[in-house]
């Protein structure tokens, strides 16, 4: 019998999530079928088990339902409970296993796909919600020599750095974590991403006129089209400039073997994705 999976959202209708799983599906050989499901807004919880009651195996959750996958989950792995969200959906039997792969899919899009090594690499991280702490403790995983998280309410960012504080006691190799606001930020610096929403309105938090090294990444979290920050990184001399396509690929590959046992190969996938 066939297995289901789908991606759970709302909205949901411009989600490539169907065509990336389908691909990696055909790749490895995987007997699936993989769909949208259009959540009402206070139905997620009714819609996931509605899909579960009809076989379905595992969903991968977008926005806004995050917050709420993570407190359906009867089981969380540790990236998941750092980052106080899930992504990812596994159904064993009565267990609901939540995951969190938006981490670990930007650390390989960056590292792999760029090719940059983050280990000792100044890195500023823009925002403080719930895209920049699902991808905190991958990069600080990574030993940056610093990481500065700007953030227009520093309050928010400085308790996220009281959390990942304790994490670097525990043996996590990073010389500098830093709140500050974006008025005093000081580059340059060697890897700058933005995990704001500032990209969705067209907008672009106050930056400081030399923010990158020679041979920097600049790196936006949206995908599929210039943003203001690209177009702003560009024109302030960042050497690579790079969207979120590769994540979104990588997180997906991560959610696969969770599901399936196997890892497909991204590569193509981001190709195939591209050219359309």
């Amino acid at each position: 019998m066939t297995d289901r999976y789908a991606v759970v959202g709302n909205p949901v209708a411009h989600s490539k999530s169907p065509q990336i799983h389908a691909e990696f599906a055909r790749q490895t050989g995987q007997d699936m079928v993989y769909e949208k499901l259009l959540a009402p807004l206070d139905g997620f919880a009714e819609t996931v088990e509605a899909f579960r009651n009809h076989g379905g195996k595992g969903l991968n959750v977008t926005v806004p339902f995050k917050e709420q996958a993570f407190h359906l989950s009867t089981t969380l792995t540790a990236r998941a409970l750092d980052a106080a969200s899930v992504n990812t959906l596994k159904f064993e039997g009565e267990q609901v296993i939540g995951d969190n792969t938006d981490g670990v899919g930007l650390v390989n899009d960056i590292t792999r796909n760029l090719g940059f090594a983050i280990l000792g690499k100044r890195v500023l991280l823009m925002g403080a919600g719930g895209a920049a702490r699902g991808v905190m403790l991958p990069l600080l995983e990574q030993a940056p020599a610093q990481l500065i998280l700007a953030n227009r309410t520093v309050e928010k960012a400085e308790a996220l750095v009281v959390h990942y504080l304790k994490k670097i006691e525990q043996g996590i190799t990073v010389r500098s974590l830093t709140a500050v606001p974006y008025g005093n930020l000081i580059g340059p610096f060697d890897l700058v991403i933005n995990a704001t929403s500032a990209s969705l309105k067209g907008e672009l938090p106050p930056l400081p006129e030399h923010l990158f090294n020679p041979g920097a990444l600049a790196y936006d979290m949206m995908y599929g089209t210039e943003t203001t920050f690209m177009a702003w990184a560009r024109a302030h001399g960042a050497a690579t400039i790079s969207d979120g396509l590769g994540m979104l690929v990588e997180q997906a590959a991560e959610s696969f073997f969770l599901w399936r046992g196997v890892r497909p190969d991204t590569a193509p996938v981001m190709r195939m994705l591209r050219a359309a």
